[in-house]
């Protein structure tokens, strides 16, 4: 049996509008072929495949890549409030190198929102293994 689709509020549809069409937007993350595949208050889990062209001098996966999905999960997530917010600062571990063809997901969590800053963690994962630790500060920009 399939579950019910959640209902949210219409301010919550507002905010989670608002975050789907600002990654519709994201040119950069639409180069990179990442695919938002789930997104909610609070949440957003996206995709990425590692391509020939994101492999460093090493043959693994560059940082900036697994940062750069981080980064945009993180985004979606701080964003599915509604309000415009931008990154106040992030920091990622990087816990396990990825390689060429391996498919990431990222799925960002809200820890806290406190005025117009906030905090989000993002995990990023190739199949159940863990393979970087992010953590975002956000901040909602003055309307």
């Amino acid at each position: 049996m399939t579950p019910p689709e959640p209902s949210w509020s219409a301010s919550a549809e507002a905010g989670l509008a608002a975050a789907r069409a600002m990654f519709d937007a994201d040119t950069a993350s639409a180069a990179l072929g990442i695919q938002l595949e789930d997104l909610a208050p609070g949440r957003a889990v996206l995709r990425m495949k590692v391509t020939p062209g994101m492999v460093n001098g090493h043959r693994i996966g560059h940082g900036g890549y697994v940062f750069l999905l981080a980064d945009s999960a993180f985004a979606c997530a701080c964003n599915s409030h509604g309000p415009v917010t931008v990154a106040a600062g992030a920091d990622i571990v990087f816990v396990a190198p990825v390689s060429e063809g391996d498919e990431l997901v990222a799925t960002a969590e809200e820890r806290t929102r406190y005025g117009r800053s906030g905090v989000y963690d993002v995990t990023v994962r190739r199949g159940g293994e863990v393979v970087a630790e992010f953590r975002g500060r956000s901040r909602s920009v003055k309307a």
